[in-house]
């Protein structure tokens, strides 16, 4: 039995359907604008890419996480 995805990430498969990019090319944006604040990543994603806001946030929080600077 798999255990359900948790947090972030449980946004990712839809996040891939909907905007036709695998996460490490959100991934490589996010890092792309170190060093802004998460908020200032968000609003990348949003403003330059077309992603709604709870799909931006979960790939700023997830990717944040995952380089050790949340």
């Amino acid at each position: 039995m798999t255990e359900a995805v948790k947090g972030p990430a449980s946004y990712f498969p839809s996040i891939e359907k909907k905007y036709g990019q695998p996460i490490a090319h959100w991934q490589q944006i996010v890092r792309g604008g170190y060093p802004a604040k998460h908020m200032e990543l968000v609003a990348v994603l949003k403003d330059q890419h077309g992603m709604g806001h709870g799909h931006a946030n979960a790939v700023v929080a997830y990717t944040l996480a995952q380089d050790g600077l949340k």
